[in-house]
């Protein structure tokens, strides 16, 4: 039970902090574009922008998956790197569909990989939600500036 809770804390650890470097360089990346300043004459900009926040969360959600994978793949828990993958997309994503389980020595570590990928999936989607609102008050100040 030990190893699990200690390896359980090592994986939060290390996918909080990669979790931390993708939210830090997709922002990063908005303010170099100077994303919430201004949309310039193209309406399309906020919405192309979300599609590739969207997509740079999902991208990061893979990297963390697959640490977890990598961590089974290493422990030998399943038969194959497949196997651990599609169970730990299922398990951080809170989905679990079960008929892939781990054994019951390894119950609690991705018990914590389930709740793990829950606060990291929430704040992807609060990073999310925060960037849409600052998008739409641009969206509002460049409609108001082109009206006829």
């Amino acid at each position: 039970m030990l190893a699990n809770l200690l390896l359980a804390m090592v994986m939060i650890v290390a996918t909080t902090v990669t979790h931390l470097v993708f939210l830090t360089g997709l922002t990063w990346v908005m303010h170099k574009r100077k994303v919430d300043e201004g949309i310039d004459d193209h309406i399309l900009r906020p919405s192309l922008v979300i599609v590739l926040v969207v997509l740079g969360l999902f991208f990061a959600h893979a990297v963390e998956i697959l640490m977890y994978a990598g961590l089974y793949h290493f422990l030998d828990i399943f038969d194959t790197f497949e196997t651990a993958l599609y169970f730990s997309t299922g398990t951080f994503t809170t989905v679990g569909f079960g008929e892939v389980v781990a054994g019951s020595d390894w119950r609690l570590l991705t018990a914590i990989e389930s709740a793990n990928g829950f606060i990291l999936i929430g704040w992807s989607t609060a990073f999310l939600i925060g960037l849409t609102a600052k998008l739409r008050a641009v969206e509002h100040r460049w409609m108001k500036g082109h009206k006829d």
